[in-house]
């Protein structure tokens, strides 16, 4: 999950048999392999292994998605369901990628960077104030 935006966050994970309830929100990359429960917003990309699920809500810039999922995906870029993913609800995206095998239901609105903008707030550490994402 190498950065392309220049920044150098480490890629954080939660491991297989790990449970999160709550909200996630990270500049850097993210890997689901265990269950989250709640939101996760990231200016990076989200990978959920096959042992991984979200329930609830993901904003991201790039998502690989291989494990189960039941949320609202807003995605700016690319999302990737690959062919062990199930997914079950709405999806908001510039780009879609669907392999053989992966499941999906549910509707996607292609509309992706335009709406991502709106849509995805961040808490900036240095003043704990609300900023929009802005490019």
């Amino acid at each position: 999950m190498a950065r392309t935006n220049g920044t150098d966050y480490k890629p954080n994970t939660i491991v297989s048999g790990t449970t999160i309830n709550g909200d996630i929100i990270t500049e850097g990359d993210f890997r689901i392999d265990g269950v989250l429960t709640g939101s996760i917003k990231s200016k990076g990309k989200i990978v959920v292994g096959q042992t991984g699920s979200i329930d609830g809500e993901i904003f991201c810039q790039n998502a690989d998605i291989s494990g189960v999922i039941r949320a609202k995906l807003s995605v700016e870029k690319l999302l990737t369901l690959k062919a062990s993913a199930n997914l079950t609800g709405d999806v908001i995206t510039d780009k879609l990628a669907i392999e053989p095998g992966a499941k999906f239901t549910g509707s996607c609105n292609m509309s992706g960077g335009k709406d991502f903008n709106k849509q995805i707030q961040f808490s900036s550490p240095q003043d704990g104030k609300q900023k929009s994402k802005e490019k």
